[in-house]
């Protein structure tokens, strides 16, 4: 299982834009073969920060998706809106205590 971290960080008048378009696409993300989890968190401080946070089966599901058109048209619109560079981690889980 990998998990994907990718914080986004966006001018503060385009959040409400990004957050539509994500509306109408995270159901086809969430449902992309060997996604199986996915969230989005926003900073408390600053509230411009926004993370989302995915559970792949393995590396090669996550780049499929990466490597998809769905991926393109979603990222293309995505950084648009940004106002620094997006960062992304994929991890492995090393302890996940209940």
């Amino acid at each position: 299982m990998i998990k994907r971290i990718v914080k986004m960080s966006f001018h503060p008048e385009k959040i409400a834009e990004f957050l539509a378009n994500f509306e109408m696409v995270k159901d086809q993300i969430r449902g992309f073969e060997g996604c199986e989890h996915l969230e989005m968190f926003r900073a408390l401080t600053p509230h411009h920060i926004i993370f989302t946070y995915s559970y792949w089966r393995s590396e090669d599901h996550l780049n499929a998706y990466r490597h998809s058109e769905l991926f393109a048209d979603t990222w293309a619109k995505t950084k648009a809106l940004f106002n620094d560079k997006p960062e992304a981690w994929s991890v492995e889980v090393l302890y996940d205590l209940p």
